[in-house]
């Protein structure tokens, strides 16, 4: 009897263990769960963390698991959601590409709550968050519109990385639980009811998107929980006539990229890590504006400037104009492709930029919304041709002598063609971490994550 969709992506989760893994997959993930633990202490003094973290501890509970930087343990899922939020706040989380997901904002967040509930081991952790990963991707995927090279998701306004790392994010919790095959595949169908997050905050401001992919691992933990106490899901969840491809893409799905080739080609060594701290359409905005910089042009040479990306992108961050040309916030800054070119030219920090470039007073400065007044945000072939397997960008602008410069970057820093090193994701995490915590208690927790595939229980590692 043919398996459905839920049950083949049940018995990879089920079957899936440390050893097996691929070596790169393995360093991959680790990789990652550094990388969200970085995100999730970099982003604990925005309001919206506080807000976040305070309504979690409001509510009490069981003392599982620990949100990063609170030295009380809270339920598994409110240090889920917590620690997700906080993941996903400071829009410095890894992508995938070309299905525009965020997974590990919501499957590590979940993973090292369930982990940390039941007293897992760090190569548990691994594996499942290494299965939540890929089962995230492969579900969004399926959502992918190769005839029109955009996410079916991102073109209705449904932000996939939530609605899909709620299933990712289930498995992974329930691969810790123990749930076994039957049970994850209950997780799933879970978690296909759960799902949700609308983008229209990308477009026009509000902070709502940093709860999503906290909303994503609670909901995910909360599946599995449910699963383990008897509730169950139906196995015809993703491809039935009134299932997950069904309610939320009309049925336009490809099937195969659920399960073709399902624990033999992972997707995970190639998701990109972010370099900068901003919605990902606007990173080689920073870099072209960045080439223009080293060559010569400063902000007070440009007359106009005329910012070329994929046509998807211009609504996220060329669209409404006069939104994007005059951001209130660091954080609205963070999706203008406007903000992205005065950060280049002026001179942005880090690894080309960094938290201090956006800032709620740079945002609001004058020579930046001076510069940002004469950028026009537009599409071209050449990034089509490319898009959404890159995000590239190409930046002309018209100077006071009357000559125009262009600068084109049509690969993304972080990806498959331009990986940052060892030392750059160790800056990365560093430059994050030191926000909440010392530099030496940042030196530690990198050691100690660095080694979390020998360690017996991840609660040695999550205990403040």
């Amino acid at each position: 009897m043919t398996q459905t969709l839920a049950q083949q992506l049940a018995r990879f989760v089920a079957g899936s263990n440390h050893a097996a893994l691929p070596r790169d997959v393995r360093d991959s993930v680790v990789d990652r769960i550094i990388d969200v633990a970085g995100l999730c202490l970099g982003a604990r003094p925005l309001p919206t963390s506080a807000a976040a973290v305070s309504w979690v501890l409001d509510k009490g509970g069981a003392p599982q698991a620990h949100v990063f930087g609170e030295a009380s343990a809270v339920p598994a899922t409110g240090a889920a959601f917590a620690n997700g939020v906080l993941a996903h706040s400071l829009d410095f989380d890894d992508t995938h590409l070309p299905s525009i997901l965020h997974p590990s904002a919501c499957v590590v967040p979940a993973a090292l709550a369930a982990g940390e509930a039941v007293g897992a081991s760090g190569a548990q952790v691994v594996a499942a968050v290494a299965a939540g990963l890929e089962v995230t991707v492969r579900v969004g995927m399926a959502g992918y519109d190769r005839a029109t090279n955009n996410s079916v998701f991102f073109d209705r306004g449904q932000h996939a990385t939530s609605i899909c790392g709620t299933i990712g994010a289930a498995v992974a919790a329930a691969r810790l639980l123990g749930l076994g095959e039957q049970g994850v595949c209950d997780a799933i169908g879970l978690a296909a009811s759960m799902g949700a997050g609308v983008i229209e905050a990308n477009r026009s401001g509000g902070t709502v998107k940093r709860m999503h992919c906290g909303w994503a691992a609670q909901a995910g933990v909360s599946a599995a929980e449910l699963v383990q106490r008897g509730i169950t899901g139906p196995p015809t969840v993703l491809e039935g006539r009134f299932g997950f491809y069904q309610a939320f893409l009309s049925g336009q799905f490809d099937a195969g990229a659920v399960v073709d080739g399902l624990g033999t080609q992972w997707a995970i060594p190639g998701i990109f890590f972010k370099p900068y701290p901003a919605n990902h359409f606007t990173h080689t905005a920073v870099d072209a504006a960045a080439v223009l910089r080293a060559e010569g042009v400063r902000p007070s040479d440009v007359v106009w400037a005329r910012l070329a990306v994929a046509d998807a992108t211009v609504r996220t961050i060329g669209e409404p104009p006069e939104v994007k040309r005059a951001p209130e916030t660091g954080y609205q800054a963070q999706f203008s492709g406007p903000y992205a070119v005065a950060v280049g030219l002026f001179g942005g920090s880090g690894l080309g930029a960094s938290h201090e470039d956006y800032t709620d007073e740079l945002a609001r400065d004058p020579d930046r919304r001076a510069l940002m007044a004469k950028v026009t945000v537009t599409s071209a072939p050449a990034c089509e041709a490319v898009y959404p397997y890159q995000f590239p960008a190409v930046l002309t602008v018209g100077l006071t002598d009357g000559t125009t410069r262009t600068a084109s970057v049509l690969t993304n820093k972080g990806g498959d063609q331009r990986p940052l090193s060892p030392a750059e994701l160790r800056t990365k995490f560093t430059g994050n971490a030191t926000r909440w915590v010392s530099p030496g208690a940042a030196a530690q927790l990198w050691d100690q994550l660095s080694g979390i595939e020998s360690v017996t229980d991840v609660r040695m590692l999550l205990r403040p």
